[in-house]
């Protein structure tokens, strides 16, 4: 936000919170850096918030605004002269090696610099620097993505569905960051009211609501907004 051409009151809005850039999150731990998704923002998103490097990438799904920045990825590679391991379903993975094919062609002439990238099909629970990582599968729409969970919280991004089976695995959360696109339906991801119904399921001690759409005014919560439920905005910090 704000939507190229729109002049509704939130994408006019003066609240640097209701300017908000493609979903995405950092991880830090043990001075070490895990992203999830690779957002078409992700050159100006290191930039405005000073990532100076990327040990891993965690992808839930293949779609454009979440992976059309893997490219700005070869300034870490070419800087620390490290391959960066992506972690992904199968799915995921095949589209990434389809479009970024030059960053897996030994033969592709290196020029301005190529993401030196590693892909690593997850379905099971890993560990990766220290953290253990437990893959969830989800629904958007009809598409199975990816939602993660590390230590007491979990990523829930263009979800739709989540399976009972993955619920099991997302109890007992202090913090839950899932999408809520807008108030009104959605065939592919949860509204509002969808999102909150999870979220008193679930019963995570903190919640925050992520892929947003700019029908949603950071200032004006719906009727009824529990207390421990929040809007997303760029920047927005939790410690551990």
């Amino acid at each position: 936000m704000p939507v190229i051409g729109c002049h509704c009151p939130i994408c006019k809005s003066n609240n640097p919170k209701n300017n908000r850039l493609r979903t995405s999150i950092l991880i830090q731990h043990n001075n070490q850096n895990i992203i999830i998704d690779t957002s078409v923002d992700f050159r100006y998103q290191a930039l405005k918030f000073n990532i100076e490097n990327v040990h891993a990438v965690l992808f839930t799904h293949h779609h454009a605004d979440h992976v059309h920045g893997l490219d700005e990825l070869r300034i870490f590679t070419s800087r620390y002269k490290s391959r960066i391991p992506c972690y992904g379903r199968k799915e995921t993975l095949s589209y990434l090696k389809k479009i970024y094919f030059y960053a897996f062609d030994e033969n592709v002439q290196a020029g301005g610099g190529i993401p030196r990238i590693e892909l690593i099909e997850v379905e099971d629970p890993f560990h990766l620097l220290g953290i253990k990582i437990i893959p969830l599968k989800v629904f958007h729409g009809k598409l199975v993505i990816t939602g993660y969970r590390f230590f007491d919280v979990a990523y829930i991004t263009d979800s739709s569905k989540i399976p009972d089976d993955s619920k099991k695995a997302l109890y007992g959360l202090k913090l839950l960051f899932i999408n809520a696109l807008r108030e009104e339906p959605h065939p592919t991801h949860f509204n509002i009211s969808e999102a909150l119904s999870v979220i008193e399921e679930l019963k995570p001690e903190r919640a925050v609501l992520i892929h947003l759409g700019h029908q949603i005014n950071f200032e004006k919560t719906p009727k009824n907004f529990p207390e421990n439920v929040s809007f997303a905005y760029d920047g927005m910090e939790f410690t551990q």
